[in-house]
C-alpha cells in the first residue's frame, strides 16, 4: 500500500513538474515572435484491480501541446499579404507623387513660364534680350521635364533592385522552411510534436506572406508543402524551388519573376503573383511609373512638336530671314523587339515617326500579325487596351505613323513607345536669340479706301504653304459678306463668305477680322517685307498657351475619306499638367485608402490569432501559483507514504 501512494505522488510531483517548467517555457517566450503558448496534457493512470475494486494509479504526462489554429493562422497570413502589397506600393507611389509638384516648382509653371515669354517677343521683336529670356524659359522647361522623367526612370531602377532582394530573401525563407520539414518529419517519428520547430515554421510561413502570398498543405509526415496564390509550388517536403528575375522579353529595364526549372526558367505573370511586397512593386513597375512617364512624356513630345512646328511657320532674324528652326528637341519613338522574335533584333522590321505631336496618346503599343487579316497586322494600345486591325505599312494612329520594311514572323512582337523617351531627351537646340521666328511670313493690310469698319484682328500661319506667299487681294462683294479672294500670281480666284469669329483661309494662313465690311472693301495679304518688325508668329507661340495641344484622339469613320474623321480636343499643356498631377493624387489617394483598410484587417486578424495562440502572461502567473501548490500536495502526500512506509517496516521488524 505504502509503495502504491509513493508512486502516485511521485507521478504527481512529476506532472506538476513538467507544468511548472511549461509555464516558465511560456513566460521566457511571451515575446518571441511566432511563439505559441505551450500546455501539458495529462491523463489518468489506468487503475489497478483488487478484491475491493480498481484502485487509482495516479497521473501520467501524454504530450506538450501547442496553440494554434490553421483558419485564424490562414486568415492572418492572407490579410498579411495584402497589407504588404498596399503598403510597399504606397511608399513608391508617396515618392511619385514628389515628382510633380505644384506652384512655381512643377512642369506646368515652367510651361507656362516659356509660352507667356513670347509676350516680350512680341511686344519688342527686334529686342534680342527678349528673345534670350524665351530661350532661358525654354532651357528652363526642358531642364525640369529632364528632371521629372529621370526621378520616374530612378524609381523604376529602385523597384527592380527591390524586386531582385525580395525574391532573393523568397529563395533564403523556402530554404528554411524545407529544412524544418525534414526536422519535423524525423521528429513526428517520435510520436510527439515537436512544438519550438513547428512555431519557427509557421513563423517564417508568415514570413513569406509578407514578401509573396502563399497557400499551404499539410503531409502525413508532419512537412508543410508551399504553394504560390496562382499554385505555383515552392516548397515540397524537403525540396525548395528557386525564383529569379530576368530582364523583361522587350524591355531591360524592366524585371520579370521567373522559376528556375531544370530546362531554364518559366515566367511567373500576374496571376500567379496575388500579393505581398513583390505584388506591390510589379503593380508599380507594369502600370503605375510607366502611366506617370507616358503622360508626362506625352506632355513633352506634345508641347516641343507643337512650338517646333509654329516656329518654323515664321521667319527669324537672319540675313536673310528663313524659317525657323526647331526650338526642342526630344526623345523619339522607341521600338522594343521580343528578345524572342525570329526577326532581326539589331535592326527590327518596325520603325515609328510622329505625324502629329498633338494626337499622341500617354501609352506604349503591342504590334503583331493579325490572324484574321493575313498580310496584315494588329496594333494594341496598351493603355485601355484598344485594337486597331488592318496595319500596314505606312498606317497613321494616334499621331504616329508606323513603317514596316518587312513580313513579320508569325509570333513576333514589338513593342512602341511612342512618348516613353520624349521628356528624359528634351532639350533646347536653339541657342541663337535671332533664331526665333517671331515674324509672321505673311502681312496683312486694309485698303485706305475702305468705307467700313473692317480691319486685321490677326493674320497667322497654321500650316505649311503649298505655293510660295504671293500677293492676295480680298473683295467684298457686298456687305453680307461674301468676297472674291484672288491670287493673281498662281492664277487662283477663289469665291467665299466672312462670318464674325470664322476666319478667312488660305494657302496655310488664317486671316481673321474686326468690324463689319462694306461692298468692294478691300484687304491684302503678301509676304513680308520687314521681318525685324513683325511679331505675328510670335503671337501665335503665345497662343499656344491655351491650344489643345496634348492628347487629341482622332476617330477615323471612313478609312478612304480622312476629311470625315473626327477630331476630339485635347487639352493645354497647363490642363494637362493639371490633369497628371489629379490622376496621381487619385492613385495615390487610393492607394492610401486600400493601405489603411487591409492594415487594419491585416492587424485585427493577427490580434484574433493572437489572443488565440499567444502568451497572456497573467494567465500564466496564475497558472504557476496554481502548479506550485499542486507540487508542494504532491510532495506532502509522498512526505505522509514515506512516514506510513517507515512505520510499517518498523512493526514488521519490531
Amino acid at each position: 500500500m505504502g509503495s502504491n501512494v509513493l508512486a502516485l505522488s511521485t507521478r504527481a510531483m512529476l506532472a506538476n513538474t513538467a507544468m511548472l517548467q511549461t509555464v516558465s517555457h511560456n513566460i521566457s517566450n511571451a515575446n518571441t515572435a511566432g511563439y505559441s503558448v505551450q500546455s501539458v496534457e495529462l491523463a489518468t493512470e489506468g487503475g489497478q484491480f483488487s478484491g475491493a475494486g480498481f484502485f487509482g494509479r495516479g497521473v501520467r504526462i501524454q504530450t506538450v501541446s501547442r496553440a494554434s489554429d490553421q483558419f485564424l493562422t490562414r486568415e492572418a497570413n492572407s490579410n498579411l499579404a495584402t497589407s504588404s502589397a498596399d503598403q510597399t506600393r504606397l511608399n513608391t507611389l508617396k515618392q511619385l507623387e514628389k515628382v510633380f509638384q505644384t506652384g512655381t516648382a512643377g512642369v506646368g509653371y515652367a510651361s507656362s513660364q516659356m509660352l507667356n515669354s513670347f509676350v516680350d517677343v512680341a511686344n519688342q521683336p527686334q529686342d534680342l534680350s527678349a528673345r534670350q529670356v524665351a530661350l532661358a524659359r525654354s532651357q528652363d522647361l526642358a531642364s525640369q521635364m529632364q528632371n521629372a522623367a529621370g526621378q520616374l526612370t530612378s524609381m523604376q531602377a529602385g523597384v527592380m533592385s527591390d524586386m531582385k532582394a525580395t525574391v532573393s530573401q523568397v529563395n533564403d525563407i523556402t530554404k528554411q522552411i524545407a529544412d524544418i520539414n525534414q526536422k519535423i518529419a524525423m521528429a513526428q517519428g517520435s510520436g510527439q510534436p515537436p512544438n519550438d520547430l513547428l512555431d519557427t515554421r509557421d513563423e517564417l510561413v508568415k514570413q513569406l506572406n509578407t514578401k509573396v502570398q502563399v497557400s499551404t498543405v499539410s503531409a502525413d509526415d508532419g512537412s508543410l508543402s508551399i504553394f504560390m496564390g496562382g499554385g505555383q509550388r515552392l516548397v515540397l517536403g524537403n525540396t525548395a524551388e528557386k525564383l529569379t528575375v530576368e530582364v523583361d522579353k522587350f524591355d531591360a529595364t524592366q524585371g520579370r519573376v521567373s522559376m528556375i526549372n531544370p530546362n531554364g526558367t518559366t515566367p511567373l505573370y500576374g496571376s500567379t503573383i496575388t500579393g505581398g511586397s513583390l505584388k506591390g512593386l510589379i503593380q508599380l513597375q507594369d502600370q503605375d511609373i510607366p502611366a506617370a512617364k507616358n503622360q508626362l512624356g506625352q506632355m513633352a513630345a506634345a508641347l516641343s512638336w507643337r512650338v517646333n512646328q509654329q516656329q518654323s511657320f515664321g521667319l527669324d532674324l537672319g540675313t536673310p530671314s528663313s524659317a525657323g528652326a526647331n526650338i526642342f528637341s526630344v526623345g523619339a519613338p522607341t521600338v522594343l523587339p521580343s528578345r524572342f522574335n525570329a526577326s532581326s533584333l539589331t535592326s527590327p522590321p518596325v520603325s515609328v515617326t510622329v505625324t502629329d505631336g498633338r494626337e499622341l496618346q500617354a501609352s506604349d503599343y503591342r504590334l503583331e500579325n493579325d490572324p484574321s487579316n493575313p498580310g496584315t497586322y494588329k496594333l494594341t494600345r496598351l493603355s485601355d487596351n484598344t485594337a486597331f486591325s488592318k496595319i500596314t505599312n505606312g498606317s497613321v494612329v494616334d499621331g504616329m505613323k508606323i513603317g514596316i520594311s518587312g513580313p513579320i514572323p508569325s509570333g513576333d512582337q514589338f513593342i512602341l513607345q511612342p512618348v516613353g523617351n520624349a521628356a528624359i531627351n528634351m532639350t533646347r537646340v536653339l541657342d541663337k536669340p535671332s533664331g526665333i521666328a517671331a515674324a509672321s511670313p505673311v502681312t496683312g493690310t486694309v485698303d485706305s479706301a475702305n468705307t467700313g469698319t473692317v480691319s486685321v484682328a490677326s493674320l497667322s500661319v497654321t500650316s505649311k504653304a503649298t505655293t510660295p506667299y504671293n500677293d492676295v487681294r480680298i473683295q467684298f462683294t457686298d456687305s453680307a459678306g461674301n468676297y472674291t479672294l484672288t491670287d493673281a500670281t498662281a492664277g487662283v480666284s477663289i469665291t467665299g463668305t466672312w462670318k464674325a469669329g470664322t476666319p478667312i483661309s488660305y494657302n496655310g494662313w488664317q486671316l481673321k477680322l474686326n468690324g463689319v465690311p462694306a461692298k468692294n472693301d478691300k484687304l491684302q495679304v503678301s509676304a513680308t517685307q520687314f521681318p525685324g518688325n513683325n511679331n505675328g508668329n510670335a503671337l501665335s507661340l503665345l497662343g499656344l498657351r491655351d491650344e489643345d495641344i496634348v492628347g487629341r484622339q482622332r476617330i477615323v469613320t471612313d478609312p478612304l475619306n480622312p476629311a470625315s474623321d473626327v477630331l476630339v480636343p485635347g487639352a493645354s499643356i497647363t490642363t494637362a499638367y493639371s490633369q497628371l498631377i489629379g490622376n496621381v493624387g487619385v492613385t495615390v489617394q487610393s492607394a492610401t485608402t486600400s493601405a489603411d483598410i487591409s492594415s487594419k484587417q491585416s492587424n485585427a486578424s493577427q490580434t484574433l490569432l493572437q489572443n488565440k495562440t499567444g502568451v497572456n502572461l497573467d494567465e500564466e502567473a496564475a497558472k504557476m501559483i496554481q502548479f506550485q501548490q499542486n507540487y508542494q500536495a504532491a510532495a506532502k502526500v509522498l512526505q505522509v507514504a514515506q512516514s506510513v512506509f517507515s512505520t510499517l517496516l518498523s512493526t514488521m521488524n519490531g
